[in-house]
């Protein structure tokens, strides 16, 4: 049983359920901070490897491990071989933008939208540059009203 898979493609568990290195499905999503769905999804879809010994389910921490660091994150996003919001060369997300600035995120687009605000595309995404931000910041943000 060492060399084979069971019946759904996964592998045979690195340990038995009281072994501190495994845990279950519902430990594996409140470690992850996800639902126990989410965890199931990465495993029928061969994210996450896990073994179901009878009618349980049983991941070791070295593969929650792994599958936490290989998980898609918006931040991670490559264009063009580059990250796509690259904070230390001043690339921002609207929603980085957004909480900078400590406004919604739609305000953000709506400056963009209407010329306020300068903003990039990159594939699906817009990116803005914090000399732009700034600059929204104190042209448009941080002026008074004008009082009759």
């Amino acid at each position: 049983m060492l060399n084979e898979e069971n019946a759904m493609g996964f592998t045979p568990s690195h340990g038995s359920p009281s072994d501190p290195k495994v845990v279950s499905i519902t430990e594996a999503a409140r470690i992850n901070n996800v639902t126990r769905q989410a965890i199931y999804v990465a495993i029928k879809q061969k994210k996450l490897r896990a073994t179901k010994d009878f009618a349980r389910w049983t991941i070791h921490l070295d593969d929650l491990d792994e599958y936490r660091k290989n998980k898609y994150s918006r931040t991670k996003s490559l264009y063009n071989g580059e990250l796509l919001f690259d904070q230390k060369k001043g690339f921002y997300s609207v929603n980085q933008a957004a909480k900078l600035l400590n406004v919604p995120a739609q305000k953000i687009y709506y400056a963009t939208r209407v010329g306020l605000l300068k903003a990039h595309r990159k594939g699906a995404a817009w990116v803005i540059h914090v000399e732009d931000i700034k600059g929204y910041q104190e042209n448009y943000l941080n002026r008074r009203p004008k009082v009759g």
